[in-house]
C-alpha cells in the first residue's frame, strides 16, 4: 500500500511536468484553552504554524498535518501545562502564571511588578534565558516540556464597574487577579479572585468580582469592557506569561529537520507576537473608548503609596526557589 501510494504520488507530480519529491506527513496535535483571537493564541495560528510549513516546504522532505484543538476543546485554562507535560497536545500554549507551585522560577516577574512596560524587551529576555539558564531550561525538561516561544502581556491595569482614583476606592474590592498576579493585591485592600481572560466577563456580569487586573490586548477582544467600563491606569507591567511549548518525548522524536523547523518558526513567532501585542494594545484603547470606556490614571502618589504598601513579595518566592530563584 505504501509503495502504490508513493508510486501514484510520482505519477501524479512527473504528469504535472517535473519531478517532486515525496514528503513524509508528521501530524502534530495543537490547541490551547484560549480562542484564536487571543493574543498567545493567534501567535501559534498566524505565525507557528504557517512558519513551520513555510521552511519544511523549502526542504521539502517532510510536511505537518495539523491537528488543532483551539479555544478550550480539549482542555481549561487550568490544565494547560498538563495538557502539554502528558501529551494531550503535542504543542500548546502553557501559562505558567497559573503554576506558581509547580514552575516558581517562570513566575519571576510576577514577583517583581511595576518593573517595566517594555512587552518585547521581557520576549527577548525569556527566549535568551529559557534556552541558556540550565535553571530554566531544566524545569521545563523536568515538567516534559520543551518551550518554544515566550508569551507575555502588555501593561496591566484596573477595569472595574468603578473608576480608582485613589487607594481608599479598593478598599473591601473583589478583583479577578490570575494566579501569582494576586500578590500585587497585598495592602491595598482589596481581595484577589483567581481567573483568566475567558472567565472575566461572566465574573463581573454576574457580580462575583467587580473588576480585574489585566491588559488592553486581552480585554478588547474577550469585550471585558462591556462590563468593565472605567480603565484605571496604573502601570503595573508587562509580564512573561507563559510559553509556546512542545510536550518533550514528542518533539525528541521528531526527525531533526522538523525540530529545526519548530526552532526557527518560534524565532519568528516570537518577533509577530510582539508586534501583534503593540499593534492590538494601541488599536484596543481606542476601540473601547469608541464603545464607552472611560480612562482614568491613578496619580502618582497614589501609585506610589501602592507600591510602597506590598510587603516584600518577592522574598516568599526566594524561599521557594532558593538558590535556583536568585
Amino acid at each position: 500500500m505504501k509503495f502504490r501510494t508513493l508510486a501514484t504520488a510520482s505519477t501524479i507530480a512527473l504528469l504535472s511536468g517535473g519531478w517532486v519529491a515525496a514528503q513524509e506527513a508528521i501530524t502534530v496535535n495543537i490547541g490551547s484553552s484560549h480562542p484564536e483571537q487571543n493574543i498567545w493564541v493567534y501567535a501559534m495560528k498566524n505565525t507557528f504554524q504557517p512558519e513551520v510549513d513555510r521552511i519544511l516546504a523549502e526542504n521539502g522532505e517532510y510536511k505537518v498535518t495539523w491537528n488543532e484543538a483551539y479555544g478550550g476543546t480539549l482542555y481549561k485554562f487550568t490544565d494547560t501545562r498538563e495538557a502539554v507535560m502528558d501529551g494531550i497536545v503535542d504543542v500548546g500554549m502553557v501559562g505558567t502564571v497559573w503554576e506558581g507551585a509547580n514552575m516558581p522560577l517562570q513566575n519571576v516577574t510576577y514577583f517583581t511588578p511595576f518593573a517595566t512596560p517594555d512587552h518585547k524587551m521581557i520576549i527577548e529576555i525569556f527566549d535568551e534565558l529559557n534556552r541558556t539558564l540550565p535553571e530554566l531550561s531544566d524545569s521545563w525538561a523536568e515538567q516534559n516540556m520543551v518551550p518554544l516561544s515566550s508569551l507575555i502581556t502588555d501593561s496591566y491595569d484596573i477595569y472595574a464597574t468603578f473608576p480608582v482614583t485613589g487607594m481608599a476606592d479598593l478598599q473591601n474590592r473583589k478583583l479577578n487577579a490570575p494566579g501569582t498576579s494576586a500578590n500585587w493585591l497585598q495592602g491595598t485592600g482589596a481581595t484577589p479572585v483567581d481567573g483568566a481572560l475567558t472567565t472575566y466577563y461572566t465574573n463581573i456580569q454576574t457580580g462575583v468580582t467587580e473588576g480585574t487586573l489585566s491588559f488592553a490586548s486581552g480585554i478588547l477582544p474577550t469585550r471585558v469592557y462591556e462590563v468593565a467600563p472605567e480603565l484605571t491606569r496604573v502601570g503595573i507591567g508587562s509580564m512573561y506569561f507563559g510559553s509556546l511549548a512542545a510536550n518533550k518525548d514528542f518533539f525528541d522524536g521528531l526527525p531533526e529537520p522538523v525540530q529545526a523547523a519548530f526552532m526557527e518558526a518560534a524565532q519568528a513567532t516570537s518577533i509577530a507576537h510582539g508586534d501583534y501585542v503593540e499593534e492590538l494594545a494601541n488599536r484596543a484603547i481606542d476601540e473601547m473608548q469608541a464603545a464607552g470606556l472611560t480612562i482614568h490614571e491613578l496619580p502618582a502618589d497614589q501609585r506610589a503609596a501602592w507600591i510602597e504598601g506590598l510587603p516584600n513579595i518577592v522574598e516568599p518566592w526566594l524561599e521557594q526557589t532558593g538558590e535556583d530563584g536568585k
